[in-house]
């Protein structure tokens, strides 16, 4: 799945015999500053800055995914650390400005407990790098191009190797415990009871979770399955299982490209199938508090006498979930880098917009509902076009609700409360997610109105208890279920769109050329990599490098398989001049 290639050539006499002149050279040149970035950031709006740039990349959310020790001392199979080309192998990218060297983007070190702790937050999962014309863009927002499942899998391995034998586990503590005084036996057995206990829930959702016939590949995963499994299979059980219900655990086998990030703030539904409503801070809050569940924050909710606690035993960080909203609002969608025909985009445009056989009607920008205090959104209208129905199934899941069973659902006027058994997926996360955060609401109100301390360059104020009161008022309800056999997903405006191949919610096809053609002309299989195509606009033919994948698609027999590039036959009539037209001009978008 993934390969590494050398372009490095034999060194020669001469050049061996020039090298200590070189040296010399290199001492007695003054010292010029080493380039910041290995790759040049795309424009993205006057509010999108280095500062705003570095602080999305760093901010923690809370994940809470292995202690940093820990992750340090892990080894891959060929003996080289876990952590050592910083996960550069899976598509993550480096970030040269983090404060714990090594780790890339997204990644970072948060105190738990008291023990440094490696996290993620959104960015890992959303910036892009792509190379073209010799050269290497960043976008941020962008749908990463990254293994998760890889990273995930080889995880789960790395530990059990070390679980495996006494003397892979001595090598391990050796590494904890450098620096520091030889530990004891004590200390060693300590070690290795917390390690077995970090081990078990993560093993068990990896082994159950992960799809083995057909992996996500790089660019996809089923994020919602994964959420669903983290939250019932690992949280809600009792404490004599370890909090684990595995039963609720099922294979993620819907998988979706990641979504762009920008304009993601004001549409008025996310959520692939369009089931979340969006466009105001506190919806912000809820889509993101089950983004950082599903990448690990420790939450474990129990009950108590008269309501459930949703906060002792949760490292959910709401402040840096609102200033990585704050931040993503201030994300605009990336130039493109290259020329632009303006006359043939011109007559794109007007293909763009025509009635009827035209994009508008789907993809323009249109008012949406209005998000109390007085917030405009952009309408993202839900269509069935015939695409993978995969995901609607992941949604119709029930679970055992453990110790939230007879739990009252927040706001909900009349009460309603989740069943005893056999609760709604949907229903038990809802609960979930507006349980934390009601009751970290006073963590983020109460002495830390001001969050610009945070990062001083970046503003990013709360709102005040009315406000709150008059969000929380907004429907929260899913929308009403789509007719039997109907299977919408969401039309976003198509700004940068040509940045975020594959296309198609679940990422079943290359390039936007592709996706002009019927289903039955579009690639069955490719291969996702960095190498882009701003011709046909999306994945090159050809991944000469770095980490990649292929995808194998089904046609529209198979629509339910996760990976079927049926559907969304739009364009598909226009002859060739017409498309090339239309593709000039979603360059400029």
């Amino acid at each position: 799945m993934r390969h590494v290639t050398s372009n490095r050539a034999p060194a020669s006499l001469p050049a061996l015999l020039a090298l200590p002149l070189l040296v010399l050279a290199m001492l007695l040149t003054p010292a010029t500053p080493a380039r910041a970035d290995p790759f040049t950031p795309l424009p993205q709006g006057p509010k999108w800055t280095a500062a705003t740039r570095d602080a999305f990349y760093t901010i923690d959310q809370g994940s809470r995914l292995i202690p940093y020790r820990w992750a340090l001392a892990l080894r891959q199979p060929d003996g080289a650390p876990f952590l050592a080309d910083g996960l550069a192998r899976y598509g993550y990218l480096e970030n040269p400005n983090s404060p714990t060297k090594g780790l890339p983007i997204g990644f970072m070190v948060a105190p738990e407990a008291g023990i440094p702790t490696l996290g993620m937050n959104c960015s890992a999962c959303h910036t892009r790098q792509i190379d073209t014309n010799n050269r290497t863009y960043r976008i941020d927002g962008g749908p990463a191009l990254a293994d998760f499942q890889a990273l995930l899998a080889d995880l789960d391995a790395a530990m059990a190797t070390t679980l495996a034998t006494p003397a892979t586990f001595a090598s391990f503590a050796t590494a904890v415990f450098a620096g520091q005084p030889a530990p004891t036996p004590a200390q060693i057995a300590t070690l290795r009871a917390a390690v077995e206990a970090w081990y078990a829930p993560f093993h068990t959702i990896i082994a159950k979770s992960l799809p083995t016939a057909t992996p996500w590949g790089i660019g996809r995963l089923d994020a919602i399955s994964m959420i669903f499994n983290r939250v019932a299979g690992l949280d809600l059980g009792p404490a004599s299982s370890g909090g684990m219900i595995p039963g609720n655990i099922v294979t993620a086998d819907a998988p979706a490209r990641y979504p762009f990030l920008w304009n993601a703030s004001i549409q008025d539904r996310t959520q692939w199938p369009g089931f979340a409503p969006n466009g105001s801070p506190i919806f912000a809050l809820t889509r993101n508090t089950g983004e950082v569940l599903g990448v690990f924050a420790k939450f474990h909710p129990t009950k108590t006498v008269f309501a459930v606690d949703y906060k002792t035993n949760s490292s959910i960080q709401l402040p840096g979930l609102w200033q990585l909203e704050d931040l993503i609002v201030r994300i605009g969608p990336p130039a493109f880098p290259g020329p632009v025909d303006q006359a043939l985009a011109r007559k794109g445009a007007e293909l763009f917009a025509a009635a009827g056989p035209g994009c508008v009607a789907c993809h323009g920008i249109a008012p949406g509902g209005l998000r109390p205090p007085a917030l405009e959104t952009w309408k993202t209208p839900g269509q069935d076009v015939g695409t993978d129905s995969r995901e609607w199934q992941v949604l119709a899941r029930k679970v055992d609700p453990g110790v939230l069973a007879g739990a009252r659902i927040p706001l909900s006027f009349p009460p309603q409360h989740l069943p005893a058994a056999d609760a709604p997926a949907a229903d038990v996360l809802k609960v979930a997610v507006l349980g934390a955060i009601i009751d970290q609401l006073p963590t983020l109100l109460g002495g830390k109105a001001d969050l610009s301390a945070l990062h001083p360059d970046l503003p990013a104020t709360p709102p005040g208890i009315a406000d709150l009161l008059n969000w929380f008022r907004d429907p929260l309800d899913a929308p009403t279920p789509p007719p039997s056999g109907s299977f919408p997903y969401e039309s976003r405006v198509l700004q940068g769109i040509w940045a975020t191949a594959p296309y198609l919610h679940n990422g079943s096809v290359p390039t936007l050329a592709d996706l002009l053609k019927p289903a039955a002309e579009r690639p069955a299989s490719f291969t996702v990599g960095r190498a882009y195509d701003l011709d046909r606009l999306g994945l090159a033919t050809t991944q000469p490098a770095g980490p990649r994948s292929t995808i194998t698609t089904t046609g529209c027999e198979a629509r339910a398989s996760g990976n079927s590039r049926c559907g969304h036959e739009f364009g598909t009539t226009l002859n060739p001049d017409e498309k090339a037209a239309l593709l000039e001009y979603l360059k400029t978008l």
